[in-house]
């Protein structure tokens, strides 16, 4: 599932006219650069939910070969991360399944980070494993660090440590996790805590270089962290 039913205000007055997801980074909309990646790890399937201009998404989804498309229509109102999670599951199905966010990215260094982050889901020990970025690694990060990583993977509040890393807007979810929901809106993070105190938010760190775009001034250097990811990948 690609979440990008947001608002995007800090990226106006672009996002005036366009939706936040339909912003391009060097020459492909930020849309793109989640559905690639899960086209590249073999995702036929892939639900984006639309709020905002939802029109033009839903346009855009339909001029697109790979993965095919379903919408999760929320015009009616924002259901935030986990509401919108929620009410697409009948298009998400009973296995495991990734979450990407449409307003960040990254470019790979080696073997994809979804195939990676496939390969290290364990069902028996997670009901979510997150990819995660390094300070280093990241452009445009105004904020701290959101999860320190035990030795075998597990997750806690890292509460702005410098020791800490950051969610990337990547994960893979059990879908029963949710069986209990509530209606309407409702954070993911409420569900990070939960799998927290079971022992069951697992980590996994990236390779690469990830990149996050709040805001119009923060396309220019996204664009720079792009080609020189792309120039130390050839």
């Amino acid at each position: 599932m690609v979440l990008a039913a947001g608002l995007g205000k800090r990226m106006r007055p672009i996002t005036d006219t366009i939706p936040k997801p339909l912003v391009k980074i060097a020459g492909k909309t930020l849309l793109d650069w989640g559905l690639d990646s899960l086209a590249m790890a073999g995702v036929e399937k892939a639900v984006v939910n639309v709020h905002y201009l939802p029109d033009q998404i839903v346009a855009h989804a339909a001029s697109r070969r790979a993965p095919s498309i379903a919408i999760s229509d929320e015009r009616d109102g924002l259901l935030d991360s986990a509401g919108g999670i929620v009410k697409a599951l009948p298009e998400l199905g009973t296995d495991p399944f990734y979450i990407v966010n449409a307003d960040t990215f990254w470019v790979d260094e080696g073997t994809p980070n979804l195939t990676r982050l496939a390969l290290a889901w364990d069902d028996a020990r997670m009901d979510i494993l997150i990819m995660l970025a390094a300070l280093p690694q990241a452009t445009g990060h105004s904020g701290g660090t959101d999860f320190l990583v035990a030795p075998d993977g597990q997750l806690r509040r890292a509460a702005g440590s410098p020791d800490g890393l950051i969610y990337a807007g990547a994960a893979i979810i059990h879908p029963r996790i949710f069986a209990d929901a509530p209606a309407g809106a409702i954070s993911l993070n409420r569900y990070f805590d939960e799998a927290i105190s079971a022992g069951r938010l697992f980590g996994m760190p990236m390779h690469g270089s990830w990149i996050t775009v709040g805001t119009p001034d923060a396309i220019v250097p996204a664009e720079a962290a792009v080609k020189r990811a792309l120039a130390g990948a050839q």
